[in-house]
This record gives structure tokens, C-alpha cells and sequence, in this order.
């Protein structure tokens, strides 16, 4: 399916050239432009957000010399205060990630084509919050990446749409795929930073630790992998805090034996099954970590039931 939109030129008196919208039926949708258009093409906010008053500095792209670029708008996203560098350099052939519901102005040449790919954010496995690192500087068309993204992403604009539905989707899917790659690449060593970021990120991973405390294996790097941070990032969180990841798993820990061991009635677990349980590997040195939190042994909690016990937390 195909439909054509007017992308306005940043020279109005220029003649007046049309910008081609391919929609695929599996995505992105494909802008192509010979004109030089003002702004990229954007998208709408998802519901909840407002527009302009939410959204952050505009960046502007310079082009270095005529020729074709490749742009990879990613929406879907909700964090509105991105900040990108003020201004990016590009090449021809260069790939440049940008935020589709960000103002981004061009400052092109007349010789100039442009092919916009619009991609929600899930389609590339992103975190929200990492976003705006995809923005800082382009995949070069030099690079070894880019030497083999920027021809394909050329030539799926040019040819997908008159394929045969079966191959188009396969390229298409193809094509996804390789901007997941790139934008991985992208955001290798960037974090999430400004913008209240970390105010929502770290509830998240606190959430994300409570529900697998169990799991004997949990460790900051895989606590890192799954919300899409590095580990040396995420013990930065832990440390604005006073605190460390693995401290806080084993308090946490020590929190839910410590009730467990407490209840009364019925059937009551060994004190090395309960250990087990949440994730202590040796109850050995489960005891030895319950004393020094809480004064006492674990078994000398379950046999007072708590009472008089100190409430320190560890």
C-alpha cells in the first residue's frame, strides 16, 4: 500500500517536490524525499503525552555534500526531555537514528535525497530509557556496519514495495533486524541520564529483583541485561544510594527468610530449605549473614518468634 504526502522545502521558493510513503505491511513505514524537506517526518505522541511543550531541544543535522542519506525515525517512545547534541555532521550514505516525535531540522544541500524508515521502538528491543543515545552521532556509511546496512536499506526503499508480498516481508523483517544490530552498536557504553530517567529506572530494577529473589543466580549482570544497562551503570544507581546491588538483593533476602521463619502453625520448613528458598546457596553462611543483620541465629528467631528481636534491617 502506497500513498503520496508534500514534505515542505526549508526554500519556499524552490519548485515544489513530493515526498513517496510506502507503508509495508509488517513495517517501517518508508519516506522517500528528493526535496529538502525542514524536518524529518515525525509521528504523534502515544496517548498521555502532550506534544511540543514536553519535547526537548531540537537537533539539527547538517549534510557535508550532496547525495543520499538514510534516517531510522524510532517512535513509540514516552520519555519526552531527550537531549541529543545540539547539532550532527553527516555524509552521504550515513545512517542517522533520530527521535520520531522530536523536532529535527535539516540543513541540506538542494542535491539531496532522503529515505526514512519509521520504527517503533519494540520492534528494536529498546528500553525506553536508552533512547536518546541512539541519536549522538551517526553509523557511518565507512564503517564495517554501515558498509553493509546503507546499501540494503537504500535498495529495500527503492525495491520493496513491487516485490512479491512473501519476499518484501522477508526484507523487511531482514531490515529490522539489521537496525536492531546497529542500534545496539549504537548505544554500546550509553546510559540513561537527565530527564528523571533514573527516577523511574530504579523502581523498575528494585520490582525486577524482588520478583526473582529466588532465583539463586541472580546477579547484577543479569539484573543489568534485563532492564538494557550495563552493569557498570547500574551499580552507579545502587551507589547514589548508599548502597550496593548485591547488598540489597541479600537485605532483601534476609527480609523474606526472616518472615517466613517467623510464622507459626502448621508444618514448618527447615531453616536450610528456607534458605534455599530465597536463594542462599550454602545455609551456613545464610546463619552467618541473619546473625550479624539481626543479633541473632536464625534458629533463635524462629524459636521466639520474633520477639524481642531487634529490627535492624541489615
Amino acid at each position: 500500500m502506497s500513498h503520496t504526502t508534500t514534505v515542505p522545502r526549508s526554500d519556499e521558493r524552490a519548485p515544489s517536490r513530493q515526498a513517496v510513503t510506502r507503508r509495508m505491511p509488517l513495517g517501517p513505514d518508508i519516506v522517500i524525499t528528493d526535496a529538502a524537506p525542514a524536518t524529518l517526518p515525525r509521528t504523534a505522541r502515544p496517548l498521555g503525552d502532550t506534544a511540543t511543550d514536553l519535547v526537548g531541544r531540537p537537533v539539527r543535522l547538517v549534510a557535508r555534500d550532496s547525495g543520499e542519506y538514510l534516517f531510522v525515525g524510532v517512535h513509540g517512545s514516552v520519555t519526552p526531555c531527550l537531549q541529543p547534541p545540539a547539532e550532527i555532521a553527516l555524509d552521504p550514505g550515513d545512517i542517522c537514528f533520530y527521535d520520531a516525535h522530536q523536532p529535527t531540522s535539516l540543513d541540506f544541500p538542494d542535491v539531496f535525497r532522503a529515505k526514512v524508515f519509521l520504527v517503533p521502538r519494540t520492534s528494536l528491543g529498546l528500553a525506553e530509557p536508552v533512547l536518546h543515545g541512539l541519536n549522538r552521532s551517526p553509523v557511518t556509511r565507512g564503517s564495517r556496519l554501515g558498509a553493509l546496512l546503507s546499501p540494503f536499506l537504500s535498495g529495500l526503499a527503492d525495491t520493496a514495495a513491487h516485490r512479491e508480498p512473501t519476499v518484501g516481508e522477508t526484507l523487511v523483517r531482514d531490515a529490522v533486524n539489521l537496525l536492531a544490530t546497529a542500534a545496539a552498536e549504537q548505544l554500546d557504553g550509553e546510559e540513561p541520564e537527565s530527564c528523571g530517567a533514573e527516577l523511574t529506572l530504579l523502581p523498575r530494577i528494585l520490582d525486577h529483583i524482588d520478583v526473582h529473589l529466588t532465583d539463586a543466580e541472580l546477579s547484577p549482570e543479569r539484573i543489568a541485561e534485563a532492564n538494557h544497562i550495563s552493569v557498570r551503570y547500574l551499580h552507579k544507581l545502587f551507589q547514589e544510594q548508599d548502597l550496593t546491588v548485591s547488598r540489597w538483593i541479600q537485605r532483601r533476602r534476609l527480609e523474606e527468610c526472616r518472615r517466613e521463619l517467623r510464622r507459626r502453625g502448621g508444618s514448618q520448613p527447615t531453616i536450610a530449605a528456607v534458605a534455599g528458598r530465597w536463594g542462599f546457596i550454602s545455609a551456613p553462611h545464610f546463619s552467618r549473614v541473619f546473625r550479624a543483620a539481626y543479633g541473632m541465629s536464625p534458629s533463635e528467631w524462629r524459636d521466639t518468634s520474633g520477639r524481642g528481636a531487634g529490627t535492624v534491617e541489615g
